[in-house]
């Protein structure tokens, strides 16, 4: 539904400028008529007789005063439209250029920037503004595109290596090692529902905050731990744990999960042998009020620009593609989630490589409010 064509702004700023210019002008003359009204009528005669006064009445001077004035205020008026014109015309020359780029926006183009120059001031503060929305919107938009050509890129191998190994098996059912088959089957399949079960849980993450209740941090990380164990044993990997009381607001459950993503992605991507993780729970130094959650692995160096898009969804520590080896496979949404998690408890997650080699993670949440000092819990 259109709504009504009305007077452009500009044409209401012109009006403005002229009604405000004529009124003032009409108060100004209302003063001086006002004050020749009040004047003596003295008669004025010459000083010799035998001369006549052509010196004016005042009833004439102020018949003069309002024909003068009408003339005044007539060329006041044009005056005040022609400059209220170019005036409203040259305040507004911002605004334009913001209209024209949100039209551009809207018709796709997120990378036009206005960048407008000039004196700081209120049209300069509305243009960045707009140009620091347009970059999110950027951004944001370019990492759904990149989210959905993964995402199916990720639902669509499991089910096209099913597609190859049935049609293999098909093709030649004497010469199939059934059990094998049907163990590749299951945990190609376990990946997909993997895949798909974390999807949606990002997707309810973005949906609202998730119900929370006072907890102990430690709590949720100690079952972390647990639920980690085997795999770090397995793959040789040497956990170091120091939980100390850290009391805070949130969903367990979540909690937990982004736990274990930190404590996984820790020991898949950790060094080939003798690698280490130090896992820690307490109050936060740096952000009194505050607890935090800390997972500090060994592993390869890794460059800033790659620990800087750890938390996109499948991307993982080496690029898209995941290495061959003992290490099982993840699917690239372990930190993504954990980000979600983070985001969802009003916390922060930083991440930093290490001079050494490896990652550190540190999760900072909001602390219980009342809550004494940390007491060790190992």
């Amino acid at each position: 539904m259109s709504r009504p064509r009305r007077l452009t702004a500009r044409l209401r700023l012109t009006l403005s400028y002229t009604l405000f210019t004529v009124t003032t002008g009409v108060l100004c003359l209302g003063v001086v008529y006002v004050g020749m009204k009040y004047v003596p009528n003295y008669p004025l005669t010459s000083a010799n007789p035998r001369y006549r006064s052509d010196a004016p009445s005042r009833q004439e001077i102020l018949e003069s005063l309002l024909a003068a004035s009408g003339y005044a205020l007539a060329l006041l008026t044009a005056v005040g439209m022609a400059g209220g014109w170019l005036v409203a015309g040259r305040v507004l020359r911002p605004l334009q250029e913001v209209t024209a780029a949100a039209r551009r926006a809207s018709g796709g183009d997120l990378g036009h920037r206005i960048a407008l120059a000039g004196p700081r001031d209120e049209f300069t503060e509305l243009a960045d503004a707009f140009d620091e929305m347009l970059a999110r919107l950027e951004r944001s938009f370019e990492a759904q595109q990149r989210f959905a050509a993964n995402a199916s890129h990720e639902l669509r191998t499991p089910l096209a290596i099913d597609r190859t190994m049935l049609q293999v098996a098909a093709a030649d059912p004497a010469g199939q090692n059934w059990p094998r088959l049907v163990e590749r089957l299951l945990d190609t399949n376990r990946r997909g529902i993997e895949v798909t079960e974390a999807l949606l849980q990002l997707a309810e993450l973005s949906h609202g905050a998730p119900e929370s209740a006072p907890l102990e941090l430690s709590a949720p990380v100690r079952e972390a731990l647990a639920a980690v164990a085997a795999e770090a044993a397995e793959l040789g990997v040497a956990i170091d744990a120091e939980l100390s009381a850290a009391p805070a607001v949130g969903n367990e459950v979540l909690l937990r999960q982004a736990a274990v993503n930190l404590l996984q992605n820790a020991v898949r991507h950790n060094l080939s042998a003798g690698g280490r993780v130090e896992l820690a729970t307490g109050q936060d130094p740096e952000h009194p009020g505050r607890v935090r959650l800390t997972v500090r692995n060994s592993g390869p160096v890794l460059e800033d620009p790659l620990v800087a898009t750890l938390t996109e969804p499948f991307l993982r520590g080496g690029g898209r593609t995941a290495q061959r080896g003992p290490v099982r496979r993840g699917h690239g949404l372990g930190l993504a989630i954990v980000a979600a998690v983070t985001e969802a408890h009003g916390g922060r997650l930083r991440l930093a490589g290490n001079p050494d080699g490896g990652l550190t993670a540190v999760l900072s949440l909001p602390g219980r409010a009342g809550s004494g000092a940390a007491v060790a819990a190992r």
